[in-house]
């Protein structure tokens, strides 16, 4: 089984080494890493391309949003298996890769493996772990309450994005919950959770960072579920903040 790790950045000089170095060290064999970048101009290239080995891909130019550009890696990927890991986020150990691949070899043939990631806290050398956000809560009957699973732990085979499709480019930072949404949903894809964490996310990214963003995409998560026939609406989407706040606490 050969993994294929999308990387999208845009202006990431400052996180890029430490998420290239994590796909770097992973101890699975078959791994080819896609860093898709949208023409950087603060030497996020340039890292790249000095820290890039044989199993990297590299493509910098410029694309229309997130999306447009984690459509792009997806589309030149050529693994089995398809991972997104955010250009600020890092795999928690070397082993991650080979417990996915462990997992999908593990039971009944499934399209996607679930697993967990954590938020970190201050200093990301130090590795204070915050919220960990659960995927193996999630059940396609959540989707009309905001359930999703992890993004960045989530991975899939290239033959149910085939069926599923890409991102939609319109959305602004919902369009994984809306993947999410088609995925699960419409095309009710099979999944098995590996309850583990297997990302580690650096706080301020696009959907958590303050009151606009969070605003965004309760409203594009409305519109993902009315797109693809599961009916919800905005106080549905909003009880998902009360177990938000337990996962903290713990």
């Amino acid at each position: 089984m050969k993994i294929s790790i999308v990387t999208v950045s845009y202006n990431a000089a400052g996180t890029i080494a430490d998420t290239m170095a994590s796909v770097q060290a992973q101890d699975y064999p078959d791994v080819e890493h896609l860093v898709i970048d949208g023409a950087s101009r603060d030497g996020t290239l340039g890292i790249v391309q000095e820290m890039a080995d044989d199993r990297t891909v590299i493509v910098s130019e410029p694309d229309r949003g997130l999306y447009d550009a984690m459509n792009k890696g997806v589309a030149r990927a050529t693994g089995d298996v398809i991972g997104i890991l955010n250009a600020d986020d890092f795999y928690m150990h070397d082993a991650v890769l080979s417990n996915v691949a462990e997992a999908f070899a593990g039971g009944p043939p499934v399209d996607a493996i679930l697993g967990d990631i954590a938020f970190l806290r201050g200093d990301p050398s130090q590795r204070r772990l915050g919220r960990r956000y659960r995927s193996d809560r999630f059940k396609p009957s959540r989707i009309a309450w905001g359930w999703m699973p992890a993004h960045p732990g989530m991975f899939i085979t290239r033959d149910a994005y085939n069926r599923v499709g890409p991102y939609k480019t319109d959305y602004k930072i919902g369009g994984d919950y809306e993947f999410v949404a088609r995925a699960f949903g419409r095309h009710k894809i099979s999944y098995r959770s590996l309850r583990e964490i297997l990302v580690l996310m650096r706080p301020g990214g696009l959907s958590t960072s303050g009151l606009q963003s969070k605003w965004t995409i309760n409203l594009e998560s409305v519109r993902a579920c009315r797109e693809n026939g599961i009916y919800s609406n905005l106080p549905m989407i909003m009880t998902k903040y009360p177990a938000k706040l337990l996962e903290l606490l713990r």
